[in-house]
C-alpha cells in the first residue's frame, strides 16, 4: 500500500508546485518501479534467507538422526560380530574336544589291545610246578594206586629242602590299570603316580611306553603344557617305532597350540604328517594345519 501510494504523494507535491512536465512525471514513474522492484528484491532475498535457514536446520536434524542411526547401527554390528566370534570359540572349542576324545579313545583301544596280547603271552607260558601232561584217567571200579601204595618214607629233618617264599604275584597289568582308571576319572595326580610307579617297578614292560604317554596326558588335562611337552618328548626319544609316537608328537602340537606359540604347533603337526602319514594322528594333524591356515603338500 505504501508502495502504491507514493507517486501520489509525489505527483501532488509536483503540481503543487506549479513546475510538473511529462517528462518529470515520467521519470517519477521509474523511479518508482525501481523502488518497487528493489523492494519486491528484498523480499525475495529475506525468504530466501528464510529458506536457506529452514533447509539448514533441517540438514541438521537430519545429520544428528543419521549420526545416532550409524552409532546404532555399529553397536548392533559390534554385537553381531562379538556372537560371530562366541560361536567360533565354541566351534574350535567342540573340534577341540572331539579330537581330544577321539584321541583317547584310540589310545584306549590300542590299550585294551596291548592287554590282550600281554595277557595271551603269559597264558602261553607254563607257570612253575605245573604238570606237563594229563593225569591217567582211573578205570571204574579200581583204586587209585595212591590209596593202596605204602607210605612214603620222610627223609631226616636235616636233608629237608627249605623252599623259599614265593614270589609277589602282583600282575603289573593291574597296577596299569589301577592308574589308568584314576586317569579316567581326573583324579590326574594319582594317575601320574600310579603311571610312574609302574614305570620304576616294571621298566621292560610293554606297557611301560603307554604309562609314559599317559604321564603327559594327565598334565596336559592339568594345562600343565610344557611339563607335558617333556613327558611327550620322553615317549617319542625313548619310543619311537612305538604306537604311542605319533599320538605324543601330535599332543605336543596341542600344546604348543594351547600356549599360542603357532609355529612349533606347526612343527609338530608336519612332523606327524611326515613321519607317520599312515596314521590316525596324521588325520588329526592335517585338520588342525587347515584350521591354522597352512598349505598341505
Amino acid at each position: 500500500m505504501k508502495a502504491a501510494a507514493l507517486p501520489l504523494v509525489l505527483a501532488g507535491a509536483m503540481l503543487a508546485g506549479g513546475c510538473v512536465t511529462t517528462s518529470d512525471v515520467q521519470k517519477l514513474q521509474s523511479q518508482i518501479t525501481e523502488l518497487q522492484d528493489q523492494l519486491a528484491q528484498v523480499k525475495r532475498s529475506a525468504a530466501a534467507k528464510e529458506d536457506v535457514q529452514n533447509v539448514n536446520q533441517r540438514i541438521a536434524q537430519q545429520t544428528q538422526e543419521l549420526l545416532k542411526s550409524n552409532a546404532a547401527l555399529v553397536a548392533k554390528v559390534d554385537q553381531i560380530q562379538e556372537r560371530l566370534n562366541n560361536a567360533q570359540g565354541g566351534v574350535e572349542q567342540t573340534n577341540y574336544r572331539l579330537d581330544q576324545l577321539t584321541q583317547q579313545l584310540t589310545q584306549s583301544q590300542h590299550d585294551i589291545e596291548d592287554l590282550k596280547a600281554a595277557a595271551a603271552r603269559a597264558a602261553a607260558v607254563p607257570q612253575p610246578g605245573a604238570p606237563q601232561g594229563a593225569m591217567p584217567a582211573t578205570m571204574p571200579g579200581t583204586v587209585p594206586a595212591t590209596a593202596t601204595a605204602a607210605p612214603a618214607l620222610q627223609p631226616p629233618a636235616s636233608q629237608v629242602e627249605v623252599t623259599p617264599p614265593p614270589a609277589s604275584t602282583e600282575d603289573p597289568r593291574e597296577v596299569y590299570q589301577t592308574a589308568y582308571r584314576d586317569y579316567q576319572r581326573g583324579n590326574y595326580d594319582l594317575a601320574i603316580t600310579g603311571f610312574r610307579d609302574f614305570i620304576n617297578r616294571y621298566p621292560d614292560s610293554e606297557l611301560s611306553v603307554n604309562a609314559q604317554y599317559w604321564i603327559g596326558e594327565s598334565l596336559y588335562s592339568q594345562k600343565k603344557y610344557m611339563d607335558a611337552i617333556d613327558q611327550f618328548d620322553v615317549v617319542v626319544q625313548k619310543y619311537p617305532r612305538s604306537e604311542k609316537a605319533p599320538a605324543a608328537l601330535l599332543k605336543k602340537g596341542y600344546s604348543y597350540q594351547a600356549m599360542n606359540q603357532r609355529p612349533q604347533a606347526i612343527v609338530q603337526y608336519q612332523y606327524v604328517v611326515h613321519e607317520y602319514p599312515n596314521s590316525h594322528e596324521a588325520s588329526l594333524a592335517k585338520e588342525r594345519l587347515r584350521q591354522l591356515g597352512v598349505d598341505i603338500r
